[in-house]
């Protein structure tokens, strides 16, 4: 019925976890984040993987388990829904949507990074997935805004197109719309983590031509034809923030509502992200006391240098933290880290890695880098160098540019590749 390439332990995450367009109190009950996350560490103690729940030893090893509310009952009965999944793999496919697994390689590092176990289990997707590993500016604000403060948007995201920020933003309506068009109408890149109603976005008119140009990344860890619910929309806001470099809260109300509890939240957890509030009036209140809470004022508007300024403060959070962060996730071996930057050069790297991925959307030589970015060419070669060895970069010959390196197992843009669904 299906020949879709989804790796086994992906398909078992999703038997395990994902819906499949029911309601989730239906049984059995998929895991929540926090079920998923005891049993996986479960698994990790019998030296297995969710990949060998697939395979016919599965029912005797979890015969076995003993942990509170995880009976072997219901992970066999979640398990068997092997033709649900195909189903709902088929008609996902077909809308051109992806699914990541949390163990998965091409799954965003910043989320293992900086959320560890909460990041999602399951992203569901559509548009280009190198968007995901190149951070970028957050922006945030209340839906019901005037038309002050969405102009003061649409000039701050044409601002971030100019200057080669990608923007990051939660795809409601009000604020997070009019950053996430407006910098795709000014030729920027942009990606949105929606609550709610992912396969109704991939057709809105809106977005079709932001998706198929590579210049926008829709994801949601919700199943895709879910409807709005307030606690998803909450949920959703730690995954803007881990994804970006640094953020940005236009408006927002006082100790109420979605974009107070993101910009809360944010400031106390994600030390290594800026957060910024607008301080121009009328300045709201929930801006004025995010400020004291710790937020910065975000640069004028006549600042031709925005990721200068934003990078510097980048620098001054790690070194204020003073600690080293570890992506750990129990899909994955604890062996598996990588350290927040710690110098200068670091620092300047990943400030300017983001532009550098977007101009290499297209073969470029290194002389042509380097004068777009008015440094040394030996300067260029050792970030290409670097880009290369993260595999974020592949050098080609005749003649010798160099171009974003598109993993062969990516999905396409529109899902027309082929998918194998190996449950029985």
């Amino acid at each position: 019925m299906l020949d879709v390439e989804l790796p086994e332990d992906t398909q078992a995450i999703l038997l395990l976890c994902a819906s499949f367009g029911q309601n989730r109190q239906v049984e059995p009950q998929p895991l929540s984040l926090s079920e998923y996350n005891s049993f996986v560490l479960w698994l990790r103690d019998q030296q297995m993987r969710p990949a060998d729940l697939l395979t016919p030893s599965a029912k005797e090893h979890l015969q076995q388990l003993s942990i509170n509310n995880l009976h072997p009952e219901r992970l066999l009965a979640l398990l068997a829904r092997g033709v649900m999944l195909s189903l709902a793999v088929e008609k996902w496919t077909n809308c051109g949507i992806w699914i990541l697994g949390r163990s998965d390689t091409n799954y965003p590092h910043l989320l293992k990074k900086r959320l560890k176990h909460s990041a999602p289990a399951i992203l569901y997707g559509i548009g280009n997935m190198q968007l995901l590993s190149m951070g970028g500016l957050a922006i945030a604000g209340s839906r019901d805004v005037d038309e002050e403060v969405l102009d003061y948007t649409k000039r701050v995201a044409q601002n971030c197109a100019k200057q080669g920020i990608q923007v990051i933003s939660g795809g409601a309506r009000g604020v997070d719309q009019a950053s996430m068009l407006g910098v795709l109408y000014a030729g920027g890149t942009s990606v949105g983590v929606l609550a709610d109603s992912l396969t109704k976005a991939v057709v809105n008119s809106k977005y079709r031509s932001g998706i198929q140009e590579g210049r926008l990344t829709l994801i949601s860890s919700y199943d895709p034809d879910a409807g709005f619910h307030v606690g998803n929309a909450m949920g959703r806001n730690k995954y803007i923030y881990a994804l970006a470099d640094y953020a940005l809260v236009v408006s927002s109300s006082l100790r109420k509502g979605g974009t107070w509890a993101g910009a809360e939240e944010a400031i106390a957890k994600f030390k290594e992200i800026p957060v910024f509030v607008r301080m121009e009036p009328p300045i709201s209140p929930g801006n004025q006391e995010l400020y004291k809470l710790g937020a910065k004022a975000f640069p004028s508007e006549v600042s031709n240098n925005w990721r200068k300024l934003l990078s510097m403060d980048i620098a001054a959070n790690i070194k204020e933290s003073g600690k080293d962060e570890t992506i750990v996730s129990p899909d994955n071996s604890p062996t598996l880290g990588e350290e927040v930057l710690s110098n200068p050069q670091d620092i300047i790297y990943q400030a300017v890695l983001p532009l550098i991925l977007k101009l290499l959307q297209q073969p470029q030589s290194i002389k042509y880098l380097a004068q777009y970015l008015d440094v040394r060419q030996s300067q260029m070669e050792d970030w290409l160098k670097r880009a290369i060895k993260e595999d974020r970069v592949k050098k080609i010959q005749k003649p010798v540019a160099y171009v974003v390196n598109k993993s062969d197992n990516q999905l396409s843009l529109w899902g027309v590749s082929q998918i194998k669904i190996g449950v029985k």
